[in-house]
């Protein structure tokens, strides 16, 4: 089986005041919703659920500078880096239901680059948040261009929000896009090379 490009090691750690009280709140939910917590299939989802929303926003616990500055070097290298597809899964914070998608990001160094993992690793930190994809678009671009403070930045995320496909108007294919450039990239020709890049497939 082939190793994915990005290999996170997932470590999954619970702050024990938070689980236990995180826990009763989930089981008073149950019972606001009609069901019996105490049956057999929900006697153990209130800890489930608990433990599961501390990991979903773990992004909270995590500094994205930090992680860009942990792997930065200097490197006389000029042209555009791309790191593109970085698979993203968060919470829209309207409904804390789950918004997946894939984000693109590229930057042009001006001195500094930074290992490729820390990129999706910045994603991933901001995408464990209760989130906005408006947001989450510009808090990468500018944790990328406040620490490598490279010639140009460029971010694009595309994804599907469960929200529109659960709930509200209940349309099951659309996709949302959003994107944010700096420096360089609000050049059209070097923003054009971006988009080409980031939508070719390798041969």
């Amino acid at each position: 089986m082939p190793k994915p490009m990005f290999d996170y090691e997932r470590i999954e750690t619970y702050a024990p005041e938070k689980l236990e009280q995180l826990q009763y709140h989930y089981k008073e939910i149950l019972k606001l919703i009609g069901e019996d917590p105490e049956r057999e299939g929900l006697q153990k989802t209130p800890l489930r659920v608990a433990k599961s929303i501390q990991f979903l926003t773990q992004g909270y616990d995590h500094d994205p500078k930090k992680i860009l500055l942990s792997a930065r070097f200097k490197e006389d290298y000029r042209q555009m880096v791309i790191v593109k597809d970085i698979e993203l899964f968060s919470m829209c914070e309207h409904h804390m239901i789950p918004f997946i998608g894939k984000a693109h990001v590229a930057y042009i160094p001006n001195g500094y680059i930074t290992g490729l993992s820390k990129i999706a690793r910045v994603v991933e930190a901001y995408a464990r948040r209760l989130q906005v994809q408006e947001r989450l678009t510009t808090q990468i671009k500018n944790a990328i261009n406040e620490t490598l403070h490279p010639l140009g930045v460029a971010v694009v995320i595309e994804a599907r929000h469960l929200c529109m496909a659960m709930r509200g108007v209940q349309k099951q294919n659309s996709v949302t896009t959003t994107s944010d450039f700096t420096g360089a990239f609000e050049r059209k020709e070097t923003r054009e090379e971006f988009i080409h890049l980031i939508s070719s497939k390798l041969s």
